[in-house]
């Protein structure tokens, strides 16, 4: 089914193309869910329906790059847990009671979330698939949400949780049966558990199992703070598993040499800013200025909303607030335009859709966020990615776009949000009487 001819009219666009390019005053036409011109001033295209977007900024829909959606229906639950305390009571201690219907509940609430606050595309790092039934209900909300996703198949949960296991055979079934292809709206990868977790010989297994099928790899790593205890990273580097089609998390405890293969093998990194200061046991630092050293210019990610934020523009301001802390005086800091840069552009190619997203180009998806201008936060307007980095939040944002399907206009999703609430609502009261 193909999407109607759109013209995106009068906005401000900001393509985080690689010339940077801007249009203050700009159009964008959209052709079959993809974009097909961009400019500043497109002739009407026979057709076309028009979004007008004056007193709007323009850009590509945010991308989450590591986000634990089924957890949404927990939101705020366990703001001062460390991060082994969340391990006992969430993953090993919930695991147990988790139904399909949460993973259901949790995922379709934080991907409907995710739209309204601008994110069109999402790296779902789902473990609780403790089940076949698991995994196809955390696909189907996905897909009844409408959000772009990387759907990433983890491993079971609860009291028998092994955190030295080999990945779940049922990747195999989910790669063959659910989701076969790589050019769908929803995507596979495996959320490994990687050296860290289960031992670099099963990190080998289940590598060299996502290699076979064809599917991209993401797995936590090196947290806490720098150190020589964190070898993880030269463990897979010596074992040959780095590489453009893996995604580290987190890295917060690697030091430079580290990072620096990282950037020397292509592989990508996804950071979390909010949740690496502020959870407990994580270290308390974020890698951002240590990554971009060596050369690696990471995603971002919200994590889990059981102590964090669900939107990138927190994430954004974290991230800047951290490097900064930590560059010497004289030195250069990291720019507002760099920061949104790894919430569209940087974000993409950390999840393997850099091809598809993360930018306004001909050719990709057109998938486009319009964030009012002309909001009192918002207003008088110096330069966008100041704005958006500094100031803006989900309230701003009017419409949403995901391959070309409006699923957020005037401020409001276009999607049954009351269906949302009620099933996290009988979820979550299903989980606090499981002892949550």
């Amino acid at each position: 089914m193909t999407t109607p001819r759109i013209l995106v009219r009068g906005g401000w666009i900001v393509t985080m193309d690689a010339q940077n390019r801007e249009f203050p005053t700009g159009d964008v036409l959209i052709e079959d869910g993809r974009i097909a011109a961009v400019a500043a001033d497109l002739a009407p295209a026979a057709d076309a329906s028009v979004i007008d977007a004056s007193g709007t900024f323009v850009l590509p829909g945010l991308v989450d790059a590591h986000r634990h959606t089924w957890q949404t229906g927990l939101r705020q639950s366990d703001s001062e847990a460390a991060i082994m305390e969340y391990v006992g009571r969430t993953l090993i201690g919930l695991g147990d009671t988790v139904r399909p219907e949460d993973v259901y509940a949790g995922t379709y609430l934080g991907a409907l979330s995710a739209l309204n606050a601008g994110i069109t595309t999402v790296l779902d790092w789902a473990h609780a698939m403790n089940s076949p039934e698991h995994a196809d209900a955390a696909v189907r909300a996905l897909r009844d949400a409408g959000v772009r996703a990387v759907f990433g198949h983890a491993w079971p949960i609860g009291s028998t949780l092994d955190f030295a296991a080999t990945h779940p055979v049922d990747i195999r079934r989910v790669r063959e049966q659910l989701l076969p292809s790589d050019d769908g709206l929803v995507t596979l990868a495996m959320a490994a558990k990687g050296p860290d977790y289960s031992g670099i010989d099963n990190a080998v297994k289940d590598f060299a199992l996502a290699r076979e099928l064809g599917i991209p790899i993401t797995t936590h790593l090196s947290t806490g703070r720098p150190g020589p205890d964190h070898q993880g990273i030269q463990q897979l580097h010596r074992a040959g598993l780095l590489g453009p089609d893996l995604n580290l998390v987190h890295v917060n405890g690697a030091e430079a040499d580290a990072l620096k293969l990282l950037a020397d093998s292509g592989t990508t990194v996804s950071i979390c800013p909010q949740i690496e200061l502020t959870m407990p046991g994580l270290g308390g630092n974020v890698a951002v200025r240590r990554l971009r050293t060596a050369g690696v210019n990471p995603g971002l990610g919200v994590d889990t909303e059981l102590e964090s934020s669900g939107d990138l523009f927190t994430q954004m301001r974290f991230a800047l607030a951290a490097d900064r802390a930590e560059t010497p005086d004289g030195e250069p800091v990291l720019a507002a335009r760099a920061v949104l840069r790894m919430a569209t552009v940087e974000g993409a190619r950390a999840v393997h859709l850099g091809d598809r997203t993360g930018s306004i180009e001909p050719g990709k998806a057109a998938d486009l966020v319009l964030v009012r201008t002309d909001d009192i936060d918002l207003v008088p307007v110096t330069t966008p990615a100041e704005s958006l980095v500094l100031v803006a939040h989900t309230g701003n944002v009017d419409t949403v776009l995901v391959a070309g399907r409006v699923v957020k206009r005037g401020g409001r999703l276009l999607a049954d949000t009351a269906r949302a609430r009620e099933l996290a609502l009988a979820s979550a009261a299903h989980l606090r009487g499981a002892g949550r």
